[in-house]
């Protein structure tokens, strides 16, 4: 059953922003939830209740209702607007709780990435899938990709894209980029049979993961795509390069269990190819 909490997303009104309220817009009214618009005013330096303080929290209530009138403009969604004051990573994480979905906007350029710091920081914390969206023209693009790796994070990947290329009449692709030996490099030290034996063992790890998705969705095309050639992240960003929505879990296999975005994660991130949502293991339940 789908959630009945509202998809929330957050704005400060630049071109990233404003295509992440829209997009989240169009998906609440597609899911027939309400849509809650989020604006932060970092309040951490403020030592003392200045009365231009209140300036800032009035310029940011204006922000709201801008964003509200241009949701309301483009879709009968039911729109509602919140203020949040605190550090804008840590309160919106906070608020999270209160909606099925959170949506960001993909922020400036920083250090050769896509991804402002602070949306980082908002989906390493969030508690359910973060949706982040860039200023990608989105018009012709079709499919949804997700990533794998034999996790419990890449297995709730899938039942979240499953679910979404389903609902929306897509394909499905899944993507399992695997290093196998070189026969140059590794001339020696791997010889062919193992190279088979790493092939076959990664093709059941692939073939486990979306098993039941067939019965599950029996309309639902899905694509099997083991990637030798390339790294998890630029793997996927391939594969997504024409792609409506790429899934990705907050932390693979290979993940330390106290960093709480994974690397792959993080670099398809400073890499966002389409609008890709980034899921969580409690958030499995979360279809929104």
């Amino acid at each position: 059953m789908t959630s009945r909490k509202p998809i929330a997303v957050a704005t400060n009104d630049s071109a990233q922003s404003q295509a992440a309220v829209l997009w989240a817009a169009h998906r609440a009214e597609k899911s027939g939830v309400p849509l809650t618009v989020l604006h932060v005013v970092d309040d951490r330096w403020v030592a003392e209740p200045y009365p231009w303080f209140g300036v800032l929290e009035e310029a940011g209530d204006q922000l709201l209702k801008t964003a509200a009138g241009r949701v309301r403009g483009a879709t009968p969604a039911t729109v509602t607007t919140r203020l949040l004051t605190g550090s804008v990573g840590g309160s919106l994480a906070k608020y999270s709780g209160k909606a099925s979905m959170l949506v960001i906007g993909s922020g400036s350029g920083h250090l050769g990435g896509t991804l402002a710091d602070r949306a980082l920081q908002v989906a390493a914390s969030a508690k359910v899938p973060v949706a982040v969206v860039g200023t990608h023209d989105l018009a012709g693009r079709s499919g949804v990709v997700v990533g794998i790796d034999g996790s419990r994070e890449a297995t709730k990947a899938v039942a979240f894209a499953a679910a979404e290329a389903d609902r929306e009449g897509d394909e499905l692709t899944v993507v399992y980029a695997v290093r196998m030996p070189d026969p140059v490099t590794d001339a020696g030290l791997a010889p062919a049979s193992l190279a088979e034996m790493v092939s076959e063992e990664e093709r059941v790890v692939l073939s486990e993961t979306v098993a039941g998705l067939e019965a599950d969705y029996p309309d639902l095309k899905v694509h099997r795509v083991m990637d030798t050639e390339r790294d998890p992240v630029d793997a996927l960003v391939h594969a997504a390069s024409g792609a409506r929505m790429l899934v990705v879990g907050s932390r693979g296999r290979g993940g330390i269990k106290r960093l709480l975005l994974g690397s792959t994660a993080h670099g398809v991130l400073k890499h966002l190819p389409c609008p890709t949502v980034i899921t969580r293991i409690q958030a499995g339940k979360n279809k929104a």
